[in-house]
C-alpha cells in the first residue's frame, strides 16, 4: 500500500457545483397582499466537509425571510441542505452559495443566512449574509 493510500479519506468530496436547486419545491406565498411575514428555518444538524483537511463540519443554519411572491417547501429545502453533506466547501462559501441559491429562487423581500459552525481546534465561527430585494 502506497503511503497515500493509507491516509485517503473513505469517501469522495464532491465540488460545490454538485449542489442542484431543482429540488427545491418553490410554491406561491397566498397573503402576500395582506401582509408581510416572517419566515424562519433552522437546521441545527447541516454538514459539509472541510475542502483543506476531508474532516466534517456541523453546524446550525438559519434561513430567515421575508417572502414576496413565494415560499420554499420545507422538506425539499431539507433535501437541498442534505447535498451539502459530502461537498468540500468553506463556512464563508456555504452561506453565500445557500443565500444565492433561495434568494434566486424566491426573489424574497429580504432574506439572512447565518451558518453557526461547531467548535474545531477551540474556535466556533458565525457567517451571516444578507440580501434586500432592489425596489
Amino acid at each position: 500500500m502506497a503511503d497515500q493510500d493509507k491516509y485517503r479519506l473513505p469517501y469522495d468530496i464532491q465540488p460545490p457545483d454538485t449542489i442542484q436547486t431543482d429540488v427545491l419545491n418553490i410554491m406561491e406565498y397566498n397573503y402576500r397582499e395582506s401582509r408581510d411575514i416572517d419566515v424562519t428555518i433552522r437546521h441545527p444538524e447541516f454538514t459539509s466537509v472541510c475542502p483543506m483537511t476531508g474532516l466534517p463540519d456541523m453546524g446550525t443554519i438559519t434561513i430567515v425571510y421575508v417572502p414576496d411572491k413565494s415560499i420554499v417547501e420545507l422538506k425539499s429545502l431539507k433535501y437541498y441542505l442534505l447535498q451539502y453533506r459530502n461537498v468540500g466547501i468553506f463556512y464563508e462559501n456555504i452561506v453565500n452559495r445557500i443565500l444565492d441559491d433561495l434568494a434566486g429562487a424566491l426573489e424574497p423581500k429580504q432574506m439572512t443566512i447565518t451558518g453557526e459552525f461547531t467548535a474545531r481546534g477551540g474556535i466556533t465561527a458565525k457567517v451571516e449574509a444578507v440580501y434586500r430585494q432592489e425596489r
